[in-house]
C-alpha cells in the first residue's frame, strides 16, 4: 500500500467507507498530501513501531530475572556438603534436574531447607534420610535398591528383555511362514522357467 498510493486510492474509492476505512491510518491521496507530509508521517509511523517493539522487548525481559541464592557457611566442609547434597537430590517439580540446576520454587525451598539442616549440625546422611522421609525415595537421583525401588532399577532392563523376546519370536514365525510357502514343486517350476 505504501509503494502504490494511487492503487490504494483506486481500491478504496473516493468515499472510504466500510471495513477498510476503519483501519485507514493515513490518507495516501497524492493530490491532497505533499511529499513532505507523506515522508513525515512515515517517519512518525516508523518511530512508533520502534517504540512499540522496545516496550514489547522490555515487557518480555521482565520474567527472565534470575534469582541468586547466597548462603554464609560456617566452614568449607559445610559448603562442600551443601554442594554435594543439592547435586544428589532431585527437584520434584522438574524431575530431570537436581536441586542445583532447578529454578522451581520448590527447589529453592528445598535448597534453603538443606542449608538450614546443615546449619543445625545435621550430617549429609541425616539430611538425606529426612528428605526421603518427607518426599520419598524419588527425591534421590540414585535411590537405594530395595523392594519398593526394584522396578525402578530393573524395570527398563526387564522391558528390553521382554521386547527382544517378542521381536525374536515374531521374526522366527516370519521365517517359518516363508519356508512353508515354497515347496519342491514350486522350486522345480522356477528352475525350469529360468532354464528356458
Amino acid at each position: 500500500m505504501l509503494l502504490f498510493p494511487n492503487a490504494y486510492d483506486d481500491f478504496i474509492g473516493r468515499e472510504s467507507s466500510g471495513f477498510l476505512s476503519e483501519f485507514k491510518l493515513l490518507d495516501f491521496n497524492v493530490n491532497r498530501m505533499s511529499v513532505l507530509n507523506l515522508s513525515l508521517s512515515l517517519i512518525k509511523m516508523n518511530s512508533l513501531k520502534i517504540i512499540f517493539f522496545l516496550v514489547l522487548a522490555l515487557l518480555m525481559a521482565m520474567p527472565a530475572q534470575a534469582r541468586f541464592e547466597t548462603h554464609d557457611f560456617a566452614n568449607e566442609q559445610m559448603e562442600n556438603d551443601y554442594n554435594v547434597l543439592v547435586q544428589e537430590l532431585r527437584c520434584l517439580v522438574c524431575q530431570n534436574q537436581n536441586l542445583a540446576d532447578s529454578n522451581a520454587e520448590l527447589a529453592q525451598d528445598m535448597r534453603l531447607l538443606v542449608y538450614k539442616k546443615l546449619s543445625e549440625g545435621l550430617s549429609k546422611d541425616e539430611i538425606v534420610d529426612f528428605m526421603v522421609l518427607r518426599y520419598g525415595d524419588f527425591v534421590m537421583y540414585r535411590p537405594p535398591v530395595k523392594k519398593s525401588t526394584f522396578l525402578l532399577w530393573f524395570g527398563p532392563l526387564i522391558f528390553f528383555v521382554v521386547a527382544g523376546l517378542i521381536v525374536l519370536s515374531y521374526m522366527r514365525r516370519q521365517k517359518k511362514e516363508v519356508e512353508v510357502v515354497i515347496d519342491e514343486q514350486q522350486q522345480k517350476k522356477a528352475h525350469s522357467l529360468l532354464d528356458d
